[in-house]
């Protein structure tokens, strides 16, 4: 059986390649060139040297490599989406949407003109299959995780996919790494969005956009102006730093409202809420559960899962009620529900 392996030029996609090599698949390695850089971050990817040592752990497992460049659909796939979801102030996740649009769809697509039956990724996620369907769990090493940026995996995708280190720690996978021989056995993890390797979103979207964001309103829940912003794109809810101003209290981004080009602020209060609306959801079984179903849920990758109920509306989309009152439910970040350690779905906050 042959098996692409999406490799980063780091240590997990390396292991992952070579765990799967040692289960008697006929391995194809590849990176996946997504955008161009003048200025490459160290702690980027798609970089020159990241090509280098993937294709350098490549050539030690004794494996093609290919460069496959898909600049053009991470453009109009991601880029292009984060772009807009920002626009319309929102704050999108493109890992998730680099996930499902290219890794496990482009890519998938090249793997089947391939005549690969699997495509590898050095994701930390297990999947199972039984009782008739494939199913999504959290990887052993819960700091490691990474269920949460895979929730719009179909049933059909699960089937062509291995995810090889789902049950190993990272310090295994290292030491793996490091018994081989890996030239990237203690490379650092990539922490950034790639095309975000600095972490100034703002400067990145105007930079995309090709212009700067007109300041605007503060106001307060009242819809009083109480201060001045440096551009929409500048601020998300919950955030804290760089409002300025001489505010009486402590103050909090609450809300944004693009049409006005405004932005709303309040106290730490004001972001407790129990109840949100997801919509594009994905339920990785195929099947759309009827009736309210008692689940854990998680607004963000960092945060740990929280006691809910979800329910269907009938337009599709999911409501969501937690226990307990929830900080900074944003939109444009993803619900994903949790049923122990499965995953049972996801979408993305309204």
């Amino acid at each position: 059986m042959r098996a692409l392996i999406a490799m980063s030029g780091g240590v997990d996609s390396s292991v992952a390649a070579k765990l799967t090599l040692d289960k008697g698949y006929d391995c194809i390695g590849c990176m996946m060139k997504l955008y161009d850089t003048e200025n490459p971050s160290e702690h980027g990817c798609c970089t020159e040297a990241d090509a280098l040592d993937a294709k350098t752990v490549a050539f030690k497992l004794g494996i093609p490599f290919y460069v496959f460049n898909f600049c053009d659909d991470f453009r109009r796939e991601v880029i292009d989406l984060f772009v807009s979801e920002y626009l319309s102030g929102r704050t999108p996740n493109p890992c998730i949407d680099c996930n499902s649009r290219l890794k496990f769809d482009r890519l998938y697509r090249r793997a089947i003109e391939l005549d690969c039956e699997k495509i590898v990724t050095g994701h930390y996620a297990i999947i199972e299959y039984s009782s008739g369907k494939y199913r999504l769990k959290k990887a052993a090493d819960r700091n490691k995780d990474q269920s949460y940026v895979l929730y719009r995996l179909t049933q059909e995708q699960l089937s062509h996919t291995l995810f090889p280190l789902g049950r190993l720690s990272k310090d295994e996978t290292r030491k793996i790494a490091a018994e081989n021989g890996f030239v990237n056995a203690s490379k650092r993890d990539s922490q950034d969005i790639c095309f975000v390797p600095d972490g100034k979103y703002a400067e990145t979207v105007e930079k995309l956009c090709g212009r700067p964001f007109e300041e605007g309103d503060f106001l307060d829940l009242s819809g009083n102006v109480i201060g001045r912003h440096k551009g929409i794109v500048r601020y998300t809810v919950g955030q804290h730093k760089g409002l300025g101003g001489n505010f009486p209290d402590r103050m909090f981004v609450l809300k944004l409202l693009p049409e006005k080009n405004a932005v709303v602020l309040g106290t730490e209060d004001g972001l407790f809420s129990r109840e949100l609306i997801a919509g594009r959801f994905n339920w990785i079984s195929g099947e759309t559960p009827k009736g309210e179903i008692r689940c854990n849920a998680k607004v963000r990758y960092r945060q740990s899962e929280q006691p809910a109920i979800a329910e269907v509306l009938p337009d599709g989309n999911v409501k969501v009620v937690f226990d307990e009152p929830q900080r900074a439910i944003t939109p444009g970040q993803s619900a994903v529900l949790y049923d122990g350690d499965e995953v049972l779905g996801g979408g993305v906050i309204i």
